[in-house]
């Protein structure tokens, strides 16, 4: 994969892009200025619809933050992103400024037509229109934000960067369930993959920190957070991916309960009388940590294991278990592990999920550092010891930044192509 932070700029004067992360019920929004990619602004709009809403704004530009608040009715998305945008402008730093290259948007389902990303024009937007079915929790809000700010700035770049696009290296293999073809293809069946631009970019840094190109490099990312994933990367291209058609697959995760026997489904359907629906909100919204033990913030987990709690013992140790198998098998799947990386909220925030997610791989080559992996820090690091045959490293994942990155890049060469066909 090529690395996107070595390719054009968008111009000399518009260097800021704004990213946005619509969601069902919110909005969040970081301004970046590329040309020393700092942030500017940060925001956060959530419970939209209600009477409550919410909107936290954060200026960072000069140094100094003066987090602002305000709770209040916004109705919908076209709403939010207004509100946004009078707080960006209140600081100077406005949706009207020539200095905005582009607004990024994240888009979790890209189908197999979306292997990079791309600017969005009408036909772009019916595609993702059109994976829906496939992705019925996210598109759907990804959709609202595209529109919405397309009606703000129809005259600017706007790019949608997907979070399947970076698994879309998978082969065969390795994308395909095994069902009849023909039904699998009619309805678009198979593994796609999510989180995407964060294994993007914790596997490229993960090369960084080695001292070595992506392409030169093995690594196993886990990216943990309330939603979980684990990726296989070859050489920079990823090959293996826990997430399938939908971000339910793989992982124990917060809400979610990862692998599970698919004939779970027609039990409870027959015996407990449930249907499609609930099944669906019982595997997302009911399971995983907090079906386990009824918590799913891994920091309080901990307490109540401290405390002896029976209950978010066994959880962690559910947990814990499901990651080792994903280990033990990506390290089958790559033949040569260099990294295992870790990234997200728990993996970046919890030293004993990470010692214990190795702990008797000692063949396999992982070792952590006690000392090391007790160190809390924002930067990139390493946490095995010398010795271990397989680095083990922490690296924080910053999707908005790899979006910024990717709509900056697309927005240059764009510019440039179009300016070439000119002269």
């Amino acid at each position: 994969m090529t690395d996107p932070t070595t390719e054009g700029s968008a111009g000399t004067d518009a260097y800021r892009v704004l990213v946005l992360n619509a969601g069902s019920s919110s909005l969040k929004y970081q301004l970046l200025d590329m040309s020393d990619r700092t942030r500017l602004a940060v925001g956060l709009v959530e419970r939209i619809g209600e009477e409550n809403s919410r909107l936290v704004h954060t200026p960072l530009a000069g140094g100094g933050a003066e987090r602002r608040e305000r709770i209040g009715p916004i109705a919908d998305h076209d709403a939010a992103l207004k509100a946004a945008a009078a707080e960006l402008a209140a600081d100077g730093l406005g949706l009207d400024s020539p200095r905005l290259a582009a607004i990024g948007h994240r888009v979790v389902h890209g189908g197999l037509r979306f292997t990079e990303p791309v600017v969005i024009d009408d036909e772009v937007l019916k595609e993702i229109e059109r994976l829906v079915p496939v992705a019925p929790l996210h598109n759907p809000a990804n959709i609202t934000g595209i529109r919405t700010a397309r009606a703000l700035r129809p005259d600017l770049p706007q790019v949608a960067v997907f979070d399947t696009a970076f698994h879309t290296t998978m082969p065969e293999y390795a994308a395909r369930y095994a069902i009849d073809t023909e039904t699998a293809d009619a309805h678009r069946i198979r593994r796609y993959g999510f989180h995407g631009t964060s294994h993007a970019y914790v596997s490229r840094k993960a090369a960084e920190l080695l001292g070595r190109t992506p392409e030169e490099v093995n690594v196993i990312v886990l990216h943990l957070g309330n939603g979980a994933s684990a990726s296989a990367v070859a050489g920079g291209r990823c090959v293996e991916t826990s997430m399938g058609l939908t971000p339910l697959e793989g992982l124990v995760m917060g809400t979610r309960s990862g692998d599970i026997d698919p004939a779970v489904t027609f039990h409870l359907m027959r015996v407990a009388g449930m249907s499609a629906d609930e099944v669906d909100a019982l595997l997302n919204k009911k399971s995983g940590l907090v079906g386990l033990c009824g918590d799913n913030d891994m920091r309080e987990i901990r307490r109540r294991i401290d405390e002896g709690d029976e209950r978010a013992a066994l959880a962690f140790d559910i947990y814990v278990h499901r990651l080792k198998k994903y280990l033990g098998a990506y390290s089958a799947v790559l033949g040569r592990v260099d990294a295992v990386v870790f990234t997200a909220g728990v993996g970046e925030n919890s030293a004993p999920v990470r010692e214990a997610a190795v702990a008797g791989l000692e063949e396999l080559g992982l070792a952590v550092d006690a000392d090391l992996n007790g160190v809390r820090s924002d930067e990139p690091r390493l946490i095995s010891p010398d010795y271990a045959r397989v680095a083990v490293a922490v690296v924080p994942t910053d999707e908005e930044l790899e979006i910024a990155v990717q709509t900056f890049a697309l927005v240059g060469r764009a510019r440039d192509a179009l300016g070439q066909a000119h002269n």
